[in-house]
């Protein structure tokens, strides 16, 4: 499809709907970046004229609605819990602007239907921030795999587990739309699903639960190329030296070990190394953001692009319907 790109004789204007957690963390990173405009909008104007000028943004909006509507505004970017998401990516495509909508990105994969073809429609570029596709571990981890340092993959072993608290409507089924998994698990399943293979098979098996929404999951994938991958991710497991985890890759040749966030990696197999991906950027969000701008101006996708994003949500949704099976539900 032909994409309306963005000017470039001016700043990219870039509207935040929702000002929270989400909107601190991406606000810090874009302040790096020239030519942007930052606008904040919340259902609260004192809110959002309070982060417009904590972050040194261009305007302040007292509603989405508003926000959205702009002449002034090319790209909204959503940041609000995932209930609202499409309802207001159809909502901006409609008044003509861009999107950037955070993850979880839709409560369901076909969802990505309807996003789709109005986005073809309209011209206009629909990204999700999955930052984890951009992350400097991942990038690394995807080449030593290629050039065949340890050999034939044989298992993946990703240790994603933390201690973390939810509060306000992430306890809500109707607004979050999953468990763990979906609301923060979406990353590594996204991190499993990039690393050079093909996942054929996933499913999910399930510890006891004392809540309605699942808190702790592990996963198991078959990949067409052989190896079988497990991923276990967790908001219940305490973590030592504020959340650090390894992981390991073993192949025929050799091993990789990893701190799971990205601090290091060792190489042992045909070649032995130790490589600090990178703290600075180690989160991979720089990355994306020059990637998802630089596609805004040209008129192109950028890297991570819906296909990819809908086959995230394709794996969630049947890691779920396993556990269902097995449990009956």
């Amino acid at each position: 499809m032909a994409i309306k790109p963005v000017p470039t004789d001016r700043p990219l204007r870039l509207a935040f709907l929702g000002c929270g957690f989400v909107t601190r963390l991406h606000s810090k990173t874009l302040a790096g970046f020239k030519n942007l405009d930052l606008y904040y909008a919340s259902r609260s104007a004192e809110k959002s004229e309070e982060y417009r000028k904590k972050y040194r943004g261009k305007g302040s909006f007292d509603s989405y609605d508003a926000a959205i509507n702009s002449p002034e505004i090319d790209v909204i970017l959503i940041a609000t819990p995932p209930d609202t998401h499409l309802s207001l990516t159809e909502q901006a495509l409609h008044a003509g602007k861009h999107v950037i909508v955070e993850k979880p990105p839709y409560l369901k994969s076909t969802d990505f239907d309807k996003v789709r073809q109005l986005s073809e429609e309209t011209g206009l570029q629909v990204m999700v921030a999955e930052n984890y596709y951009y992350k400097p571990l991942l990038v690394k981890l995807r080449k030593i795999l290629a050039d065949g340092l340890i050999g034939d993959p044989l298992f993946i072993h990703l240790n994603a587990t933390k201690k973390q608290k939810t509060e306000n409507w992430r306890d809500d089924p109707a607004i979050t739309g999953g468990g763990a998994l979906f609301e923060g698990g979406i990353h590594w399943i996204n991190f499993l699903a990039n690393m050079g293979l093909t996942i054929k098979n996933i499913r999910g098996f399930q510890p006891t639960q004392k809540t309605e929404l699942e808190r702790s999951v592990q996963v198991v994938a078959e990949f067409e190329e052989g190896p079988i991958g497990n991923l276990l991710y967790s908001w219940e497991v305490s973590t030592i030296f504020f959340g650090l985890r390894i992981s390991r890759i073993f192949g025929r040749e050799g091993s990789i070990t990893f701190e799971s966030n990205g601090i290091f990696l060792f190489v042992r197999g045909k070649k032995k190394k130790l490589v600090f991906p990178g703290i600075k950027n180690i989160a991979g969000y720089r990355t994306m953001f020059e990637d998802f701008l630089e596609a805004l101006r040209n008129g192109e996708a950028p890297q991570f692009n819906l296909d990819l994003a809908q086959r995230d949500l394709q794996l969630i949704e049947a890691v779920y319907q396993s556990i269902e099976g097995k449990t009956g539900n």
